[in-house]
């Protein structure tokens, strides 16, 4: 399938469209989650814990891991 894309939100598989944008996969995988992005309590980090842009496009196999926006702003 070439629309389509595997990335990875805290260790769970998820399938979606080739045009995808992190925030996208967090819905996919957590609806209450993307929520919490969209709020500002809760923030995307990449594979090496690196704030990424909620808007940011997916490219296959992209690994992301959900953080406290909190742990964030305490430097934590």
């Amino acid at each position: 399938m070439t629309d389509s894309l595997v990335v990875f939100v805290n260790g769970a598989t998820v399938r979606l469209p080739s045009a995808s944008t992190v925030l996208d996969a967090v819905a996919a995988h957590d609806a209450a989650a993307a929520d919490e992005v969209r709020g500002g309590t809760r923030a995307v980090a990449d594979s090496r814990g690196i704030v990424v842009d909620p808007a940011t496009p997916l490219t296959g196999g992209f690994v992301m891991r959900l953080v406290s926006a909190r742990q964030l702003a305490d430097g934590a």
